[in-house]
């Protein structure tokens, strides 16, 4: 069964389509308006190995914050529809990823329980044109939206490109393991309750 889900979510304030493929190759198409996020977005898929389209008009002329929330929001909606009950995942996921000085870990529970732990800090508030803020936003808006527990755990860095994108590789090679189907579990739901 494909594990593909589409997403079109429209407000006053953003109009996002998105479609997630999580038995993907890591083939990404990407237009958000916002030059970083989209790089940001494109390592997520790329070392996720996620298929992924988004298509975002909003209101960049305020700032980003609309965007990147949203599109945080669309993705955890996504993602939670395609892994429908949860069968056969390996449920958690774990990754610690260096970017030269940088070092990040990202920890992942695809409990049915939204949780975020951020502890990351930047060492200036923009890169490029986008708020390093924003990040926090973006991972607590997936993982409210996906239903899982997050961790991110800054372990080192002080170049603010370096930690943003050891941040979003690590909780892409976290997803990736988490998502996996086992096949020593075959069906079964990896939750001693039955469900998740």
């Amino acid at each position: 069964m494909a594990r593909i889900s589409t997403i079109t979510r429209k407000t006053a304030e953003t109009d996002i389509t998105l479609t997630l493929n999580l038995d993907g190759s890591g083939v990404s198409h990407i237009e958000t308006g916002i030059g970083f996020l989209d790089h940001m977005l494109t390592a997520l898929c790329r070392h996720a190995l996620f298929d992924l389209d988004v298509k975002a008009v909003g209101d960049l002329h305020i700032d980003f914050h609309h965007t990147t929330e949203d599109i945080g929001i669309v993705l955890g909606q996504a993602l939670l529809q395609a892994l429908g009950e949860k069968r056969g995942i390996t449920r958690f996921g774990h990754a610690v990823i260096p970017m030269d000085e940088a070092l990040v870990e990202a920890a992942i529970d695809i409990s049915g329980r939204a949780h975020t732990a951020w502890s990351v800090s930047f060492e200036r508030p923009k890169i490029g044109e986008m708020d390093t803020e924003l990040f926090e936003e973006f991972f607590r808006a997936l993982a409210s939206n996906a239903l899982i527990t997050l961790h991110i755990r800054q372990l080192a860095g002080t170049n603010a490109h370096h930690v943003a994108e050891a941040s979003f590789k690590s909780a892409a090679r976290a997803l990736r393991q988490a998502v996996t189907l086992d096949p020593r579990l075959g069906n079964a739901v990896p939750s001693t309750k039955g469900s998740l």
